[in-house]
């Protein structure tokens, strides 16, 4: 938008230019006009005696040339006198010299009567200069030779003759060529807004098939914009295969290790302190593989598009039960989530993500826990904070590695927050953690909004 209004506002100064031009032309050939039918009318009065003295056979101070020190002048110089218009005012009239500049090709002449000089040859030549009252005059000089003696004849007219109607022409010229220039911007703008409109709604379609509200990309697009749609479709097809082989994939190597664990957790009994250890690590192991085979299976079943889960009452749920199980702590929990909030994930995900979430902070709280959540564009964002010691920034920064577990890198949060990290970016989401007004540790949860009404224009159809 930007080059074409460029080249707009370009095009038309040139041609603005151009005009210019053009119409200085076109005065100037007006006066010039004006003038030469002065040097005529007076050369067709013009009389020489014999001793070169030159006369006139009548008045010629005809309009404009009766204006007193208005810049229309002529003079006649003969050999021994001057004749000058009365609008001189008794002035001399200086023009400037012209003897050494080529004269323009005159007209083939008309053949003189008899007794008669023979008509003149040269055409008046133009010139510009300083007039006798300080006024900026435009000439036409023209030297004849009647009798036999060398006449020269001059007539003026201020410059202001010529700038005054082009300065006039081209300030109505440039206003015309201002509307024109800021019509065409906006027919350009508006051009390019209709023109980009199916790339805004192929857009909006992109981000509900992100965000699971769809499968495939409408049909019935714009023939420019068609070929696009046909290649994204093909694209979602060829990843939806790729994920499916992944998810048989983890599938069966969730069914290949779960037996083998099985059988380790029946071979080792909790009786002893060592084979306890060893019992809860094959536990713990047995339960990530459960879940993840859990979920293999509901996104085959379920397909691209997601589930939506309320956020209030489960969250609600979850408080309930850790509350009974935190029973010697004076928690008081400040829940500020919206009943109607939404998340496009799985129910069993959900209830995952915020109960290692909320674990940490009936955990490690001293005696308040804060629940709020809210919108922000397609994404829902709950934060969830305590009161309690939380973590230094360099725990922070080490938690949130790719690959590193929280009960490695900060001692006493165990493995949660890594699981509820995964979690959130298998939903395009994400985990962050920050330090809580409260004084403990703020962590904030980022999943897609799953209300269809939020994620679909006013007037757009499922």
């Amino acid at each position: 938008m930007v080059a074409a209004g460029v080249f707009i506002a370009a095009a038309l100064i040139v041609a603005a230019v151009m005009i210019a031009f053009v119409l200085h032309r076109f005065v100037q050939g007006q006066i010039d006009q004006r003038l030469d039918a002065q040097i005529v009318f007076l050369s067709s009065m013009l009389a020489v005696d014999r001793a070169g003295k030159v006369t006139l056979a009548g008045d010629a101070d005809g309009p404009p040339f009766d204006r007193r020190r208005r810049g229309w002048y002529w003079t006649i110089s003969g050999p021994n006198n001057v004749l000058r218009s009365r609008s001189l005012d008794g002035a001399d009239l200086d023009p400037p010299d012209i003897s050494g500049r080529p004269l323009p090709p005159p007209p083939p002449p008309p053949p003189p009567p008899n007794g008669e000089d023979p008509p003149p040859r040269d055409r008046p030549v133009p010139a510009d200069g300083v007039g006798p009252f300080d006024q900026r005059l435009h000439y036409r000089i023209q030297n004849v030779t009647v009798r036999g003696f060398p006449v020269r004849i001059v007539a003026s007219a201020p410059r202001t003759a010529v700038l005054g109607p082009l300065k006039e022409a081209m300030l109505t010229l440039g206003i015309s060529l201002g509307v024109l220039a800021i019509a065409l911007i906006l027919a350009m703008l508006v051009q390019i807004r209709l023109g980009l409109r199916p790339l805004q709604r192929l857009r909006r379609d992109v981000a509900d098939i992100r965000s699971g509200l769809r499968e495939r990309l409408p049909d019935g697009q714009p023939r420019e914009v068609q070929p696009l749609a046909d290649e994204l479709n093909a694209l979602l097809v060829q990843n939806a295969a790729n994920l499916e082989r992944a998810r048989r994939h983890v599938s069966n190597l969730a069914h290949g290790l779960k037996t083998p664990l099985a059988t380790l957790a029946l071979a080792l009994p909790r009786e002893s302190t060592k084979d306890s250890n060893l019992h809860d690590l094959v536990m713990v192991m047995e339960r990530r593989i459960r879940h993840h085979l859990g979920r293999a299976r509901s996104a085959a079943i379920g397909g691209p598009v997601r589930t939506r889960t309320a956020i209030a009452p489960r969250a609600r749920d979850l408080v309930l039960v850790l509350t009974k199980v935190n029973a010697e702590k004076p928690i008081t929990v400040m829940d500020e989530i919206p009943p109607d909030l939404v998340a496009a994930c799985e129910p069993q995900d959900v209830d995952e993500m915020l109960g290692n979430v909320l674990e940490n902070a009936f955990r490690w709280c001293r005696t308040k826990v804060a629940m709020r959540a809210g919108l922000q564009g397609r994404d829902v964002v709950l934060a969830i904070e305590d009161d309690g010691p939380g973590l230094s920034p360099e725990q922070m920064a080490k938690a949130m590695q790719a690959g590193q577990r929280l009960d490695e890198s900060a001692p006493g949060f165990g493995f949660g927050l890594s699981i509820t990290r995964e979690l959130a970016e298998l939903y395009s989401g994400s985990l962050s953690l920050d330090r809580s007004a409260l004084g403990g540790l703020l962590v904030s949860l980022r999943l897609p909004r799953g209300d269809i009404d939020a994620e679909t224009p006013s007037g757009r159809s499922q």
